[in-house]
């Protein structure tokens, strides 16, 4: 922490690399990233859905066309996560921003990512196995993708949280 001193006594300043939010601008982060990220999973889901009408659909196994429905459902159900601050707010406090608020819709949308990464595989498996025709090497980019889901989604922000913990510590 930087100290300034305009008297005996040194006054502390924050960090100017790290700032606290007010719960209004915390709140406005939390719905603007769910924002961000809605626009992105509606294409998806667009995309998805026509997948189903082309003809090379009706040559996939049985259970591809199931993994694909599986994907998606879990991209419905990502998007429902992540829609769901608005609708929390809108319901429950128009009016007002909570810690509780923040917490929740945190919540939300970090529990989307799961089901939203595992719906891109599924769709990566099957669309790759169209392409290449092999459902080993589809596996394979479906599993490495995975991978790339798992390093920037959850390992690289802990990273940076543990970094972040052992500066200030």
């Amino acid at each position: 922490m930087a100290t300034f001193s305009c008297s005996a006594a040194p006054i502390e300043m924050p960090s100017p690399e790290r700032q606290e939010l007010s719960l209004n601008d915390a709140a406005t982060h939390v719905l603007e990233e769910c924002r961000t990220v809605v626009p992105g999973m509606q294409a998806l889901f667009g995309f998805q859905l026509i997948a189903v009408f082309s003809a090379t659909f009706k040559e996939l196994s049985s259970a591809e066309r199931t993994l694909h429905l599986a994907a998606i459902v879990l991209v419905t159900i990502a998007i429902v996560l992540v829609m769901a601050p608005a609708a929390l707010h809108r319901q429950t406090e128009p009016e007002s921003v909570s810690r509780r608020f923040i917490t929740i819709s945190s919540r939300l949308l970090m529990a989307s990512m799961a089901p939203l990464a595992v719906g891109i595989c599924l769709d990566v498996y099957v669309v790759a196995r169209v392409i290449v025709g092999s459902r080993g090497v589809a596996g394979i980019v479906a599993v490495s993708l995975v991978g790339v889901f798992i390093v920037f989604w959850l390992l690289l922000p802990r990273a940076v949280r543990r970094r972040r913990a052992d500066v200030s510590a």
